[in-house]
């Protein structure tokens, strides 16, 4: 590329530079700007990320009931061998795929209907309806819960008494072992179909409609065009939604099983989240806690890197 510096700014800078050795040039020219701005939050992610991460590795191989008074003892990998040979922990892993299954429909197929057909309604309707869909993901989940839990109640609540109306009886489904787990996938989904659609609607804001109107003056029909224009443009959006589904869908289910289930009954609600709760803060066992969290740690970052890897070749971009 041709030097547009005028010729006595380029001769000034010549002159200064010749008398530098060539390392101290390179040690002057490394930016440091940048790094002074990444620099405070790379101190926050260690100090309250991977800090607790290794104390939490490092606990793993003790035997510790979180008493500040009682010591640490060490006990190899039992705490993992404990952990791994429990039935719990199926249990959790089976829960746990029903849920990521179960709101991937809820965050990525309905989103995508529902903001298909929302293109349907103009004007002001439009943002009254997408505002309808986004309300329950404001609520926050004790209050969710609160009212989920007046709403099924078998005493006077307004469900069961409504389809009793129809000859409906679904008893006490937040105390029954199959149907505890389709409550809290309900309620979940229920919230976050508000998010998914946003999002959804945002990807398909963002495709240029010319691509449409092209294929349909060369006769495309509606469905080819969805089929062969706007789900391809729209896949970086759907494989964002479901990497997010796959890795915080057990976060999701955390607070309304802690407040309407608490696991139960017989573990039929259970997560691998919750599942790490009761077995630190429930069992007040700090090592088998540790170890668990290594292994959930550990599978998730290679899950995630695979999605990762997954979603370039799976994306497809306007570029």
């Amino acid at each position: 590329m041709t030097d547009v510096r005028p010729a006595p700014a380029a001769a000034a800078e010549a002159l200064t530079d010749a008398g530098v050795s060539p390392a101290r040039r390179r040690r002057r020219r490394v930016p440091i700007a940048p790094y002074l701005y990444v620099l405070p939050a790379l101190i926050l992610l260690g100090v309250w990320i991977y800090r607790p991460l290794l104390q939490t590795f490092q606990l793993s191989f003790y035997s510790w009931n979180l008493l500040p008074t009682q010591p640490l003892t060490p006990v190899g990998l039992q705490n993992y061998v404990s952990v791994v040979s429990s039935q719990q922990l199926r249990d959790a892993l089976v829960n746990t795929g029903i849920y990521i299954g179960a709101f991937l429909v809820f965050s990525v197929v309905l989103p995508i209907a529902i903001a298909l057909l929302s293109r349907q309604v103009g004007g002001r309707a439009k943002t009254v309806y997408q505002a309808i869909i986004f309300v329950p993901f404001l609520v926050t989940p004790v209050a969710a819960a609160a009212v989920w839990r007046w709403l099924l109640s078998d005493s006077g609540g307004a469900i069961p008494t409504v389809l009793q109306n129809f000859g409906i009886d679904i008893g006490d489904v937040l105390r029954s072992p199959t149907g505890a787990i389709w409550a809290i996938i309900l309620i979940v989904g229920w919230q976050m179909l508000g998010f998914g659609v946003l999002v959804v609607s945002a990807g398909i804001a963002g495709i240029n409609p010319d691509y449409a109107h092209a294929a349909s003056i060369d006769g495309a029909g509606g469905w080819t065009i969805l089929r062969r224009i706007t789900l391809p443009l729209l896949s970086p959006t759907i494989v964002f939604l479901v990497l997010m589904t796959i890795l915080l869908s057990a976060q999701w289910t955390y607070p309304m099983i802690d407040i309407l289930t608490q696991g139960g009954p017989s573990d039929s609600t259970t997560n691998l989240y919750y599942l790490l709760y009761q077995i630190g803060f429930q069992n007040f066992d700090a090592g088998s806690a540790g170890a668990a969290g290594t292994l959930f740690f550990i599978a998730f970052s290679l899950l995630a890197l695979g999605l990762v890897t997954l979603s370039d070749r799976l994306s497809f971009y306007d570029n």
